[in-house]
This record gives structure tokens, C-alpha cells and sequence, in this order.
């Protein structure tokens, strides 16, 4: 398994199953605050079983070269995530990202460190062209995240996801690697 990767204030750490009490920790204290952007939970994804169960999933596809899951730490707390999944490769060498930051540390700008320094190793580590990134139109933090990562709007998609039990447009977004060689 990967180190961790460090930036200023925080680390970005690939979570083993025997560690889901600093996932659950993390997921328990921010349930509320997060809901409004994710797909429904029932309690039983909360519950430590399911959290090994996810991260056990999560080691897989990391193995498997089809994810990158970081739980976002600051000393010995997670306070978000910042996933890359559905990683494909040939001639699309692309990923999505996924991201979210506790209640109690927005606003300052911990996302952008985490989600950069992701970013960073994704294109660099793994060679990825291109990280593709949505969000709910109503989320002006996620939108201003990734444009000052420099992201650029590519597209519109109607009834995208089903987030928090309705289906929902999502603004779609991209940015390519250009510090890459050819």
C-alpha cells in the first residue's frame, strides 16, 4: 500500500479495513451536513461493518488499478475524502473525482490543499490525461473549488444522479493534464 502523500496542514491516506473507526468517525459526525450532496444512507452505512466492508472494496480496486481513495487527515482525524475512481485506461487515460470536507472545516481551504495535491499524484503516479469532476448546480462551494483548481465546464447532464433521493442535473467539468509528455 501507498504512503501517505503530505501537504502543509494535511495527509492524504489510503484507509485500510482494520482503520473504518476513523472513516466511521468521520461519516458519523458529518451525516447532516453531507446529505444534501450524496445519495441517501440508510443507517446500516454508518455501522463499523459496513465501513471495513467499503474500505476492504475500496483496497480491491486500488489493487485492481480502478480507484484511489484518500481519507483527508489532519493529524490523527479524518475530516474529508477525495476519491478518484473509474479510472480507465488506453486511450482515454481518465478518472472521476470525488470529494467532500467536514462541516467544521470549510471554508478554509482544505479542500483545494487535499484535492490538489490529489490531483497532482493522480497525473503524475498513475500518467491519468484527465480528471473529470461534477457537481450539483446549487453547489456554488464545489463549483468555485474547481474552477480555482482549474477546471473547465464541458458539459450539462439532466437527471445525472440520484442524490439524496432525486435524481439531479449536475454541471460536468474536466481538467486536463498538460504538463504531461506525449
Amino acid at each position: 500500500m501507498m504512503d501517505a502523500i503530505a501537504t502543509a496542514r494535511l495527509q492524504l491516506r489510503v484507509l485500510l479495513p482494520e482503520q473504518a473507526t476513523l472513516l466511521q468517525q468521520y461519516l458519523l459526525n458529518n451525516r447532516e451536513h453531507l446529505a444534501p450532496w450524496e445519495p441517501a444512507r440508510d443507517t446500516a452505512f454508518f455501522s463499523l461493518e459496513k465501513c471495513e466492508e467499503r474500505l476492504l472494496a475500496s483496497t480491491r480496486l486500488m489493487e485492481a488499478g480502478l480507484a484511489v481513495h484518500f481519507a483527508v487527515c489532519q493529524g490523527q482525524e479524518m475530516i474529508g475524502i477525495c476519491n478518484f475512481s473509474n479510472i480507465v485506461r488506453g486511450a482515454f487515460q481518465a478518472c472521476h473525482l470525488g470529494y467532500a470536507i467536514g462541516e467544521k472545516q470549510q471554508g478554509q481551504g482544505y479542500m483545494f490543499e487535499a484535492v490538489q495535491a490529489g490531483i497532482r499524484y493522480m497525473f503524475d503516479a498513475h500518467n491519468l490525461h484527465r480528471v473529470m469532476a461534477n457537481y450539483v448546480p446549487e453547489n456554488q462551494r464545489s463549483a468555485a473549488l474547481l474552477t480555482r483548481l482549474g477546471f473547465e465546464k464541458e458539459g450539462y447532464a439532466k437527471s445525472y444522479l440520484k442524490i439524496n433521493g432525486v435524481w439531479r442535473d449536475h454541471v460536468l467539468t474536466a481538467l486536463v493534464n498538460t504538463a504531461e509528455q506525449t
